[in-house]
C-alpha cells in the first residue's frame, strides 16, 4: 500500500490538542479503502507481518555482507526501516557523483549522503526494499563497476 499512509501517534495528554490542530491542517482524512485494509491488518496480519520482517532482516542482511564485501563500511547494522547507510569514501569523497557514476556505469541507483546533510558527505544509502535477486544483481553490478574507483 506504498503512498496510503494510516497511522497513530503516542504523545502526552498536554500535546494531543495542539497535535490534532496540526494534524487538521495536514491532512483531510484517510481514504476508507485504506481505513478498512488497516483494521484488517490488525485483526489478520499477524503472520504476514512476520513473514515479512523476516524477509526485510534477510535482505539487510544480505545486503550488508554484500556492501563489506565490496569494500564499503557499514559501521552499524540498520534495526529500522529498509535502507542501508554505508561508508563510500574508500571509493570517493564526494557522494553525489559517486551516485551518479554508479548510476550511469552499474544502472544501480543509491542516494547520496550528502543528500541528508554535510555530515554523510562521502556515505551513500542503499535501499534493500527489493527481491533478494535483485539485491544479489545490484551487488554484482557494483562489484563489476567498483575496482576502477579505488584509490
Amino acid at each position: 500500500m506504498t503512498g496510503f499512509r494510516l497511522g497513530w501517534l503516542v504523545a502526552p495528554r498536554e500535546r494531543v490538542r495542539p497535535l490534532q490542530i496540526l494534524s487538521q491542517n495536514l491532512f483531510i482524512s484517510a481514504n476508507r479503502f485504506v481505513q478498512r485494509a488497516g483494521i484488517a491488518a490488525l485483526a489478520h496480519g499477524e503472520s504476514a507481518v512476520a513473514a515479512m520482517r523476516d524477509a526485510y532482516a534477510r535482505r539487510r542482511d544480505r545486503m550488508v555482507a554484500g556492501l563489506r564485501g565490496l569494500g564499503f563500511g557499514v559501521p552499524h547494522v540498520p534495526e529500522g526501516a529498509f535502507y542501508v547507510f554505508a561508508d563510500a569514501r574508500a571509493f570517493a569523497e564526494d557522494s553525489r557523483a559517486l551516485a551518479f557514476e554508479l548510476l550511469e556505469r552499474a544502472h544501480v541507483g543509491t542516494t547520496p549522503g550528502v543528500d541528508f546533510g554535510s555530515a554523510g558527505e562521502g556515505w551513500l544509502r542503499f535501499s534493500y526494499a527489493a527481491s533478494d535477486a535483485a539485491i544479489e544483481e545490484a551487488m554484482a553490478r557494483l562489484a563489476d563497476a567498483l575496482p576502477t574507483r579505488r584509490p
